[in-house]
């Protein structure tokens, strides 16, 4: 039997990866406990290899898109060439079957109910089908941070010009002395008006990790639902949906999960899907607790869904807890190496359980853009600017394929630029 016939009598699901994988390799180093092996540059070597990265400068700007490693992405054209040989057939049979399977995959790694779950295109619109789809009315108001979300900032505004909610803005320190302060400042905004309550698990500015279970606790002990932006979170670090007791939270795929552009997932708590309105109309018969009511936009992108099983399992070969592990111990390499500079400034708390694998940096007296410019210019080190609010610099995000001597060019360039 030949390859295309092969593939022509099987489900999409379950077809042979085109690229080498990388499970023998990590079986080598199975023994290792995560903790010790984040430091183990042969392993990450081994890894480092099945990525296809571009010479001309070193990215440390992986926050936006994580791109893919090349088994997931030739796994990926694969699919993509048998969507289109199979065409409406599969349209019209298996992709039901195969979306339904993929939210299921996520689900299960999300922690949550696979009817809880809905796949969407990224975080904004996740999050802007529960701000927007809120039964709102004219002096109904909403807490949030000035660190969160643009996109998300401006949907709240958009609310606010069309039903009279009033939006009351916090701001996040960026180097908080405990939960309780944090907390403390979500609950000060609570008034018995106060109807929903958004909040970043992960401000992707500075890469602080923030109390969300308590802040969920405290918000439902006042009668306030809880939407968390798990954008950079999803993953990046290993947590549980039903751990975090929010009543909505949105992520996108494209970024620690190393999925095709184009998803995110939203998911809502059982109760909480019937009280909210669709963005788009759906078929009568669809139930009002169904969370399939949320999603409906037509005709998606099949072949990126089919995507999904894939990053998943090159994610679960690498392993939450030493992905996490090596994240903290990329981002501590080099932070802890500038922070006593005086004329440094990092952006993100030094304490190890309120970051992980984002830190933002400033040089006094630079400005972001001049930062990112001369980082880009001089040293060849990819970021980004940011000059928003109380934070001003560059995010700095390395992924796995990252290596201290790519960081140790980022040190010299800070230590030099800082005199």
């Amino acid at each position: 039997m030949d390859k295309r016939t092969f593939i022509k009598n099987i489900s999409l699901l379950g077809a042979i990866p085109a690229f080498g994988s990388i499970d023998k390799w990590v079986k080598k180093y199975e023994h290792i406990a995560p903790a010790q092996l984040a430091s183990d540059e042969d392993f990450w070597a081994g890894i480092r290899k099945g990525y296809r990265l571009k010479p001309d400068y070193i990215n440390l700007e992986n926050g936006y898109y994580c791109f893919l490693p090349q088994e997931t992405l030739e796994r990926f054209i694969e699919q993509v060439r048998e969507v289109n040989y199979q065409g409406s057939y599969y349209m019209r049979t298996k992709r039901f079957a195969d979306n339904d399977a993929m939210a299921e995959k996520l689900a299960v790694l999300a922690g949550c109910s696979k009817e809880e779950l809905v796949i969407t295109r990224n975080t904004t619109e996740s999050l802007d089908l529960v701000i927007g789809g809120t039964h709102w009315q004219a002096g109904d108001e909403a807490v949030m941070a000035e660190q969160d979300y643009g996109a998300m900032l401006d949907m709240f505004k958009l609310v606010a010009k069309r039903y009279g909610v009033v939006n009351k803005v916090i701001s996040v320190p960026n180097h908080p002395a405990s939960d309780e302060e944090i907390v403390q400042l979500y609950a000060d905004a609570i008034t018995p008006k106060t109807k929903l309550l958004m909040v970043c698990h992960i401000i992707n500015i500075t890469g602080q990790i923030l109390p969300v279970r308590k802040i969920c606790d405290m918000a439902h002990s006042k009668g306030v639902k809880v939407l968390v932006d798990g954008a950079h979170a999803f993953g990046h670090f290993r947590y549980s949906l039903s751990e975090l007791n929010c009543d909505y939270y949105g992520t996108s795929l494209h970024k620690w999960l190393s999925v095709p552009l184009g998803l995110g997932f939203l998911y809502v708590r059982k109760e909480n899907i019937e009280g909210l309105w669709p963005l788009l109309g759906e078929s009568p018969s669809v139930k009002e607790n169904d969370i399939h009511r949320l999603n409906h936009i037509g005709t998606p992108p099949v072949h990126t869904y089919l995507a999904i099983t894939d990053a998943i399992a090159y994610f679960q070969k690498i392993g939450p807890e030493r992905k996490e592990e090596r994240l903290r111990y990329l981002q501590h390499y080099w932070s802890d190496k500038v922070r006593s500079n005086p004329n440094i400034i990092v952006n993100t708390p030094a304490a190890a359980e309120r970051s992980c694998g984002i830190a933002n940096v400033g040089i006094k007296g630079m400005k972001p853009a001049d930062l990112a410019e001369t980082l880009m210019k001089k040293y060849k080190i990819y970021t980004v600017a940011i000059d928003y609010i109380n934070v001003h610099g560059c995010r700095i995000t390395p992924n796995i394929y990252t290596t201290p001597k790519e960081l140790d060019q980022l040190v010299l360039a800070l230590n030099e630029l800082a005199g």
